[in-house]
């Protein structure tokens, strides 16, 4: 469960929002003063603050000073009835994730916990770069093949630097996984780091929500809106499938990158930013630059280094390492012993194509190692959705496979709360498969799943799911 820890003088507002969030899946701890809270705070670790900005005694803003000091990288919300610009930039400096004005709508406010919730995730989760398949713990990257080699180096060399760098490879390779690893070796690595994939963002609101806007500046614009890329200020910033970024927003990125300023929309203040962009694409940036979808000027301001990720097909000699390191992996978060490939899986492995990249083999492997029910995991068990789509029989039913499973594991394991077990076993398959179907979209596997979204998020921190589903690490190479 999620620990939150809100600071507010208001008594009313405390327990609403302890019903509300309890509803949501959340644990929430609150104090009425920023003194109280601090006590709260060294006692235990919450996922993330919620703060007002006027309390008696210690402000929140101080508040937010010493939270800074204990905790760089503690997503930090503030809230305020008093909506001054002063306030809002303060915030942002100071690293405040973002800042809402009373009286807010609850929804806007859940769905801004749960982005808040998973900017501190990025931030806190590690990416090693290990040959060691078998003591490799959570996010990794393995490989022992030239070409990834020389894929670390680059890492370890541009990491240090301020350089701007451009991932390249396909969909699966891995290049958010590169991205994070650059952030966390670098010397901003206690500074934000921020993933906007220019994809999922539509059109018209991907530039408000990179630069910000001032009231008045479109329908709607009721106040001053702080960007992605201002909040982000002394750290990193991705910019995910940016060969899809529009003409007008690639104009101001240049502008970005040429004169490490930005303004807001609507606005005619040049605002100086201090920020380190990083970005990824799938795309032939070359042909776009041909057709005009890319622009030349922003192309050689972006590739002052390049990494480029190679396709799994062409890491021969790494297979098998990432087939070990994800059954190791998937093996310990489900709770159950790692059977091992037989010799013809690992055939299996080496002679399929695996369009789908590292992420194809994740996915796969992970269902192998739940229908091979303990045993030897064999081609069949990998293959096995090839195998039903092409055959004319007869199909064993869920029904048949789910009691054999269920029966093995009564037989075999000693689960004290078996049915809390199986429960958590099938919805946590539910989850992925749902996320598999909408391509990562939380917000459509929510509507899917008939939860709210900050539900779903729950889910995935109690299943170890966290961003390995979601559209913005869905590029896990590991």
């Amino acid at each position: 469960m999620i620990d939150i820890l809100l600071i507010d003088d208001d008594d009313r507002l405390r327990t609403s929002f302890e019903k509300v969030l309890t509803d949501e899946g959340y644990a929430l701890k609150s104090a009425s003063s920023c003194e109280d809270g601090l006590e709260l705070l060294r006692e235990f670790a919450p996922s993330i603050v919620i703060l007002d900005v006027r309390m008696p005694g210690m402000s929140g803003l101080e508040m937010l000073k010493t939270i800074r000091q204990l905790d760089t990288q503690m997503p930090v919300i503030i809230m305020t009835a008093f909506s001054t610009t002063e306030t809002a930039i303060e915030a942002t400096k100071l690293g405040a994730y973002d800042y809402v004005i009373k009286p807010f709508k609850t929804r806007e406010m859940l769905e801004l916990i749960e982005q808040a919730l998973s900017a501190g995730s990025l931030m806190r989760s590690k990416v090693s770069i290990d040959d060691s398949p078998q003591s490799t713990k959570g996010d990794a990257m393995i490989g022992q093949s030239r070409v990834m080699q020389e894929v670390f180096k680059s890492i370890g060399r541009v990491a240090e630097t301020n350089a701007t760098v451009l991932i390249r490879g396909a969909s699966g390779t891995g290049k958010e996984l590169v991205a994070r690893a650059i952030y966390q070796h670098s010397k901003r690595n206690n500074k934000p780091f921020t993933v906007i994939n220019c994809v999922a963002i539509p059109e018209n609101l991907l530039e408000s929500e990179l630069f910000g806007y001032e009231k008045g500046a479109f329908t709607g614009a009721d106040r001053r809106k702080i960007g992605r890329i201002e909040q982000a200020s002394g750290g990193t910033i991705l910019l995910d499938e940016i060969g899809d970024m529009p003409a007008g927003t690639q104009a101001k990125i240049l502008r970005l990158l040429q004169e490490k300023s930005m303004e807001r929309l609507g606005g005619n203040e040049v605002i100086p930013v201090d920020i380190r962009v990083l970005a990824a694409t799938n795309k032939n940036l070359e042909e776009a630059l041909a057709t005009g979808r890319f622009r030349e000027d922003l192309y050689y301001r972006m590739r002052v280094v390049t990494i480029e990720l190679p396709p799994l097909c062409e890491r021969e000699n790494d297979v098998l390492l990432l087939a070990e390191y994800f059954l190791n992996r998937f093996a310990r978060e489900f709770g159950v012993t790692n059977p091992g490939l037989s010799d013809e899986a690992k055939s299996a492995i080496l002679t399929h194509s695996w369009p789908g990249n590292v992420r194809e083999l994740a996915n796969t492997l992970q269902k192998a190692l739940i229908f091979s029910r303990g045993y030897q995991i064999t081609p069949g068990d990998i293959f096995q959705h090839e195998f039903q789509e092409s055959t004319t029989g007869s199909e064993i039913s869920i029904e048949t496979v789910l009691a054999e499973y269920i029966r093995s594991e009564m037989k075999t394991k000693n689960h004290k709360e078996f049915l809390t077990y199986i429960r958590d076993f099938v919805s946590r398959l539910t989850i992925e498969e749902v996320l598999k179907l909408t391509g990562g979209n939380r917000s459509q596997a929510a509507k899917l799943l008939g939860v709210t979204r900050p539900t779903l998020h729950a889910q995935l921190n109690k299943y170890g799911l966290g961003s390995a589903q979601s559209k913005d690490a869905d590029e896990a190479e590991s």
